[in-house]
């Protein structure tokens, strides 16, 4: 429940504004941006949002502002929506997500072995250099949705480049799961939807940090992660709400108890 709460503690608005695009309800900026925001033409103040009546804007503004160091530019492009499902009204470069408090959505991979009856989870350890949480316990296999892309097609792309697992193989993933949370964060407001997949794994299979964002990839018993949850802070805030379903689902955590139930509610929810 403790790192359930930590990727829930938002309270919106929370002194933001609420931002808009082509009248479509998309983020929330905090009072120092949305001053800097009205500077630009374009930008005007509808009562007490933020609007902006061309989308396509919006990638030029995120720019200059980075530039002038309000955030970092992480050189991705990410897609904006009204609603999850919603058509894309623009694209934005994926350090300015937190700053509009704009909506993202990634994948996070479960990679699983089983030997008899026992369960192990692969566990990745993140690069120093990482922008975020470097040094922190990580799926196999995680990454941000970049623009154009499905859930789907970056499993694939971020399974070849993260952890070297094959087309053929990463396919065989299922998904299990969604979950959302809204945070506060260092870098801002994060509004995160997780598309969650358990992948079966042959135990002869090693995987490769073929891209270097990760530091080097542990295989360890579901209980010993069930316990470096439980007693700390090992792995990435957003990584626990994953394992904690994963839990639930393997019967580490009996789903019927009360504290299951609390548990799942409290996922749901989030």
């Amino acid at each position: 429940m403790r790192h359930i709460a930590a990727c829930r503690n938002a309270r919106l608005p929370g002194g933001r504004r609420e931002f808009r695009l082509g009248g479509m309800a998309v983020g929330w900026v905090a009072p120092a941006l949305a001053a800097r925001l009205l500077a630009f033409r374009d930008m005007r103040a509808e009562g007490d949002a933020i609007a902006l009546a061309a989308p396509a804007r919006l990638p030029e503004i995120a720019a200059e502002l980075a530039g002038e160091g309000l955030f970092s530019w992480r050189d991705e492009a990410f897609d904006v929506r009204a609603e999850p499902t919603g058509r894309v009204l623009t694209t934005v470069d994926r350090g300015a997500l937190p700053a509009f408090g704009l909506r993202a959505e990634g994948v996070h991979v479960n990679g699983l072995v089983r030997r008899g009856d026992a369960v192990f989870l692969w566990v990745a350890r993140r690069a120093m250099d990482r922008p975020l949480d470097p040094g922190k316990r990580d799926h196999l296999v995680a990454g941000g949705i970049p623009a154009g892309f499905t859930p789907w097609q970056t499993l694939l792309k971020e399974a070849a480049e993260e952890a070297a697992i094959p087309a053929a193989l990463a396919a065989k993933a299922q998904p299990v799961a969604i979950i959302s949370y809204v945070m506060e964060r260092p870098e801002g407001l994060r509004r995160d939807r997780l598309h969650c997949f358990d992948l079966a794994l042959p135990e002869d299979f090693m995987p490769r940090a073929a891209d270097g964002e990760a530091a080097g990839f542990e295989l360890w018993p579901l209980a010993a992660v069930l316990d470096a949850v439980m007693s700390g802070d090992e792995f990435k805030f957003n990584v626990t709400l994953v394992l904690i379903d994963l839990f639930l689902r393997q019967g580490l955590i009996d789903p019927a108890s009360a504290d299951g139930r609390r548990l799942r509610a409290a996922l749901a929810d989030t």
